[in-house]
Protein backbone atom coordinates (compact mmCIF):
# COMPACT_ATOMS: atom_id res chain seq x y z
CA UNK A 1 0.00 0.00 0.00
CA UNK A 2 1.78 3.15 -1.08
CA UNK A 3 1.05 6.58 0.56
CA UNK A 4 1.60 10.73 -0.05
CA UNK A 5 3.23 11.65 1.95
CA UNK A 6 1.79 15.61 2.89
CA UNK A 7 3.96 16.82 5.69
CA UNK A 8 6.48 15.20 8.62
CA UNK A 9 3.30 13.80 10.22
CA UNK A 10 0.12 13.25 7.95
CA UNK A 11 0.00 10.79 4.87
CA UNK A 12 -2.42 9.56 3.16
CA UNK A 13 -3.30 6.37 1.61
CA UNK A 14 -3.68 5.42 -2.33
CA UNK A 15 -6.53 2.87 -1.14
CA UNK A 16 -8.39 6.32 0.45
CA UNK A 17 -8.13 8.06 -3.09
CA UNK A 18 -10.57 6.33 -5.84
CA UNK A 19 -10.11 7.45 -9.48
CA UNK A 20 -12.41 7.13 -12.53
CA UNK A 21 -11.82 8.31 -16.26
CA UNK A 22 -14.55 10.27 -18.24
CA UNK A 23 -14.41 12.27 -21.35
CA UNK A 24 -13.30 15.67 -21.13
CA UNK A 25 -15.29 18.75 -22.58
CA UNK A 26 -14.00 21.60 -24.65
CA UNK A 27 -12.11 21.60 -27.34
CA UNK A 28 -9.84 18.63 -29.24
CA UNK A 29 -12.19 17.41 -32.32
CA UNK A 30 -12.79 13.67 -32.69
CA UNK A 31 -10.00 12.73 -29.79
CA UNK A 32 -12.51 14.51 -26.98
CA UNK A 33 -15.38 12.38 -28.31
CA UNK A 34 -13.23 8.74 -28.40
CA UNK A 35 -11.07 8.79 -25.81
CA UNK A 36 -11.63 9.31 -21.88
CA UNK A 37 -8.62 11.14 -20.68
CA UNK A 38 -9.93 13.50 -18.20
CA UNK A 39 -10.11 11.84 -14.49
CA UNK A 40 -12.34 12.40 -11.63
CA UNK A 41 -10.76 12.10 -8.15
CA UNK A 42 -12.67 11.34 -5.64
CA UNK A 43 -11.17 11.34 -1.90
CA UNK A 44 -13.50 10.26 1.34
CA UNK A 45 -12.50 12.54 3.81
CA UNK A 46 -14.55 10.56 6.84
CA UNK A 47 -12.78 7.20 6.15
CA UNK A 48 -9.42 8.98 5.56
CA UNK A 49 -6.60 9.16 8.37
CA UNK A 50 -6.34 12.70 8.48
CA UNK A 51 -6.58 14.51 11.66
CA UNK A 52 -9.73 15.61 12.62
CA UNK A 53 -8.63 19.65 12.30
CA UNK A 54 -7.15 19.41 8.87
CA UNK A 55 -10.35 17.74 7.96
CA UNK A 56 -12.46 20.94 9.36
CA UNK A 57 -10.13 23.69 7.19
CA UNK A 58 -10.27 21.40 4.71
CA UNK A 59 -13.87 21.71 3.94
CA UNK A 60 -13.27 25.52 4.20
CA UNK A 61 -10.81 25.68 1.60
CA UNK A 62 -12.35 23.41 -0.63
CA UNK A 63 -16.33 24.80 -0.71
CA UNK A 64 -17.93 23.11 -3.27
CA UNK A 65 -16.04 20.80 -4.18
CA UNK A 66 -16.82 18.60 -1.36
CA UNK A 67 -20.46 16.61 -2.27
CA UNK A 68 -23.20 15.90 0.85
CA UNK A 69 -21.52 12.49 1.91
CA UNK A 70 -18.16 14.58 2.56
CA UNK A 71 -16.51 13.59 -0.48
CA UNK A 72 -13.77 15.56 -1.98
CA UNK A 73 -14.10 15.41 -5.97
CA UNK A 74 -11.09 16.77 -8.37
CA UNK A 75 -11.79 16.81 -11.64
CA UNK A 76 -8.62 17.24 -14.27
CA UNK A 77 -8.73 17.41 -17.71
CA UNK A 78 -6.17 20.18 -18.17
CA UNK A 79 -3.99 18.01 -20.71
CA UNK A 80 -4.96 15.71 -23.34
CA UNK A 81 -3.03 12.99 -21.78
CA UNK A 82 -4.83 10.77 -19.32
CA UNK A 83 -1.32 9.79 -17.51
CA UNK A 84 -0.47 13.38 -16.99
CA UNK A 85 -4.59 14.88 -16.08
CA UNK A 86 -4.56 11.94 -13.32
CA UNK A 87 -1.01 13.14 -11.75
CA UNK A 88 -2.09 16.55 -11.95
CA UNK A 89 -5.52 15.77 -9.89
CA UNK A 90 -3.37 13.59 -7.43
CA UNK A 91 -1.20 16.53 -6.93
CA UNK A 92 -3.92 18.96 -6.62
CA UNK A 93 -5.87 17.16 -3.96
CA UNK A 94 -1.94 17.08 -1.92
CA UNK A 95 -1.64 20.91 -2.76
CA UNK A 96 -4.98 21.25 -0.85
CA UNK A 97 -4.45 18.92 1.79
CA UNK A 98 -1.24 20.82 2.50
CA UNK A 99 -2.99 24.14 2.35
CA UNK A 100 -5.17 22.80 4.65
CA UNK A 101 -2.53 21.86 7.25
CA UNK A 102 -1.75 26.00 7.91
CA UNK A 103 -2.72 26.85 10.96
CA UNK A 104 -4.29 30.45 10.01
CA UNK A 105 -2.57 33.57 11.98
CA UNK A 106 -4.66 34.85 14.74
CA UNK A 107 -5.68 38.46 13.95
CA UNK A 108 -4.92 40.76 16.53
CA UNK A 109 -6.93 44.35 16.49
CA UNK A 110 -5.43 47.31 16.19
CA UNK A 111 -6.29 50.80 16.44
CA UNK A 112 -4.94 54.25 14.10
CA UNK A 113 -2.44 55.85 15.85
CA UNK A 114 -2.97 59.69 17.07
CA UNK A 115 -0.01 60.75 14.03
CA UNK A 116 -2.80 59.20 11.08
CA UNK A 117 -5.54 60.10 12.31
CA UNK A 118 -4.46 63.75 12.49
CA UNK A 119 -2.74 63.71 9.42
CA UNK A 120 -5.97 61.80 7.99
CA UNK A 121 -8.04 64.94 9.16
CA UNK A 122 -5.73 67.32 7.74
CA UNK A 123 -5.39 65.74 4.10
CA UNK A 124 -9.62 65.80 4.27
CA UNK A 125 -9.08 69.69 5.44
CA UNK A 126 -6.45 70.33 2.44
CA UNK A 127 -8.70 67.99 -0.30
CA UNK A 128 -12.13 70.26 1.18
CA UNK A 129 -10.07 73.52 0.66
CA UNK A 130 -9.76 72.52 -2.95
CA UNK A 131 -13.29 72.06 -3.76
CA UNK A 132 -14.16 75.01 -1.86
CA UNK A 133 -11.62 76.94 -4.71
CA UNK A 134 -13.76 75.40 -7.35
CA UNK A 135 -17.25 76.83 -6.24
CA UNK A 136 -18.28 79.74 -7.94
CA UNK A 137 -17.76 82.96 -5.55
CA UNK A 138 -20.34 84.63 -3.67
CA UNK A 139 -20.35 87.99 -3.37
Amino acid sequence: MAKYFISPSISIDTDDIEESFIRASGPGGQNVNKVSSAVELRFNMATSSLPQLVIERLREIAGYRINNKDVLVIQAQRFRDQPLNRADARERLIELIRSATLVPKKRRPTKASFASKKRRIESKTKRALVKAARRRPDF
